[in-house]
């Protein structure tokens, strides 16, 4: 999730000119496809543990790297916000499970927090039986409800004093430690998880964490850290895939995959080879990167080509992207019962040589440029364009690249559009109601997709956004104690496409549109009114009480005096 690269004006004028030469609206994306989605598949939200609990350092849990991270002082988040409180759905399970049900999903995909469960990272050091009591009655209550857990093991929240006495990812023995932490989870919750999720997102926390530094730890090691930590990710995911298919997967009968990220990248020019090259590079380097090794047991080649010529036309001796021996390329591949898939939106891709000179980094490379459209929608964030053809186009490359993977969609939605209160989110449905239709065309096309989780139940901590970005389908009022949650008009037009289990005719689909944006006219007025119901509550509950019980202590006094009087 990040901003399109700064380029020269005139490079932008030369390829936007291009772009608009080459480039027309297929028929595929200008359709709108009527039809019902397969029977049994799972509609889903999701969150994850640091953006959504709060209680920080509550009932025994320990730091991440992300509590350190936004308390260093350094302004590493917008308005140094912090997550200490967040959505504070530590304490708000029975209301967040509440909502759940409203929406009529099937599943809900949330986070463990690692440094909950084991406040040092380190198992040896001792468990946190709150944490673990925490987490198995929040399970116990989503099944209550008929809400499968899909539950993420490591969702970036990385227990802090792993990163302060080994170096984090950096360092190859998290493996170790990571595989110690999983285990614990699939003997506390491996009775009722059937669906575990080792990462989200790896490459933006390899990325974010370690080459840019703009995520915890905040790293800067350019065209190295990135690497170093994605290798021993994908080391771990392995590791814990098959401590769980040699231990528990007999008697839990549960799936372990991962969750990747990517946008789709399409190239400017289809009649340009070079632009077709560089659009498939994108897709190695950001889905490859970490698809290719579980699938099929070592780094894409263009991957190993590129990053292998510059490491060498910068004077060193070896690749800046460490390599697999062949124990274990084998041990790596195949560690999956299904692809998690990450999307929210699309570029268009050209090439562009970096010469080596310019110093190693992820960006250089990769030696292309990222565009977009000014024709697509802004939703409000700098870097999401609502493109909904893109989703289609990387369900399929993933279903042929990886060899007809089950898939399930992990992460897809959009951000508020405006900084403010606004429960009418009808470019939110517009995006919800793109994507999903071009995921349905996918599954048409022969794309294995057994569920799609949307992002997310809550509006919450944005990482180095603070609670600027909105991704909700509850807004939360995040200046009250309470974390108040409102629905938004999304969770009207949602809640009908899960419960038609897709797009039933073209009246029908108009009608939930009228319906989600009148429901949510009506809690807009309510949401408005709150501050005078408020003053009221004041009056009715302080005030009221307080003349009352002054008029009893005058009325006692007076009839005292009236007493004394009279005697």
């Amino acid at each position: 999730m990040k901003p399109v690269r700064v380029v020269t004006l005139c490079w932008v004028l030369l390829l936007v000119s291009r772009l608009g030469a080459t480039r027309k609206e297929s028929p595929e994306e200008a359709s709108f496809y009527y039809g019902n989605f397969p029977l049994g598949f799972s509609w889903g939200v999701g969150s994850s543990a640091f953006q959504t609990e709060g209680a920080w350092d509550q009932h025994g849990k320990g730091p991440s790297i992300w509590d350190t991270f936004t308390h260093s002082g350094k302004g590493n988040v917008l308005g140094d916000e912090t997550a200490d409180v967040a959505c504070n759905s530590y304490y708000k399970v029975q209301e967040d499970v509440a909502l759940l049900r409203e929406l009529h999903v099937s599943h809900y995909r949330f986070s463990l927090s690692w440094p909950r469960l084991l406040p040092t990272g380190i198992r040896a050091d001792g468990v946190n039986r709150k944490g673990i009591q925490f987490y198995s009655d929040f399970i116990d209550a989503l099944l209550k409800s008929n809400i499968t857990p899909i539950v993420t093991l490591h969702h970036w929240d990385l227990p802090q004093l792993l990163q302060a006495k080994f170096g984090g990812w950096q360092n190859v023995s998290m493996a170790n430690y990571f595989s110690d932490y999983a285990n614990l989870c699939f003997e506390a919750f491996g009775d009722r998880v059937k669906h575990w999720v080792t990462f989200s997102d790896p490459r933006t926390m390899a990325e974010e964490g370690y080459e840019t530094g703009h995520h915890a730890p905040g790293l800067k090691l350019q065209g190295t850290g990135l690497y170093k930590a994605a290798h021993h990710v994908i080391k771990a995911h392995a590791q814990v895939w098959h401590a769980y298919n040699d231990t528990w997967r007999s008697q839990q009968q549960g799936l372990v995959g991962i969750s990747l990220n990517c946008d789709w990248g399409e190239p400017v020019d289809l009649s340009n080879p070079k632009d077709i090259e560089a659009a498939e590079r994108y897709l190695q380097f950001c889905l490859g990167w970490f698809a290719n090794p579980i699938y099929a047991g070592d780094y894409p080649q263009v991957m190993k080509d590129h990053i292998g010529r510059k490491s060498a036309e910068q004077g060193l001796e070896m690749s800046r992207l460490p390599m697999f021996s062949l124990q274990e390329k084998s041990y790596i591949k195949g560690t999956s019962d299904f692809l998690g898939l990450g999307h929210f939106t699309t570029r268009y891709i050209t090439e562009r040589n970096y010469p080596s000179g310019q110093g190693p980094s992820y960006q250089n490379d990769r030696d292309l440029v990222e565009l977009v459209d000014p024709n697509w929608p802004d939703l409000g964030s700098k870097w999401l364009y609502s493109v909904p053809w893109g989703f289609r186009r990387l369900l399929n490359f993933a279903q042929t690249q990886y060899g007809n993977p089950l898939i399930y969609v992990t992460e897809n939605g959009a951000s508020q559009k405006l900084h403010c209160t606004q429960l009418c989110d009808e470019w939110r449905i517009r995006y919800l109601k793109g994507y999903t239709n071009e995921m349905l065309k996918a599954i048409k096309d022969g794309a294995n997709v057994k569920g799609y989780t949307s992002w997310s139940l809550l509006d919450k901590f944005e990482w180095e956004r603070g609670y600027s970005d909105r991704y909700g389908f509850y807004y939360i009022d995040f200046n009250k104690k309470n974390r108040p949650r409102y629905p938004k008009a999304s969770v009207e037009y949602y809640k009908r496409i899960i419960t038609a289990n897709g797009f039933p005719n073209t009246r029908e689909v108009e009608s939930w549109y009228f319906k989600a944006l009148e429901i949510c006219s009506i809690n807009n007025q309510m949401l408005a009114a709150e501050p005078l119901l408020s003053y009221m509550q004041i009056v009715t509950e302080i005030v009221v009480p307080t003349v009352c019980t002054l008029c009893i202590l005058i009325a006692a006094v007076l009839l005292m005096l009236l007493l004394r009087s009279l005697s």
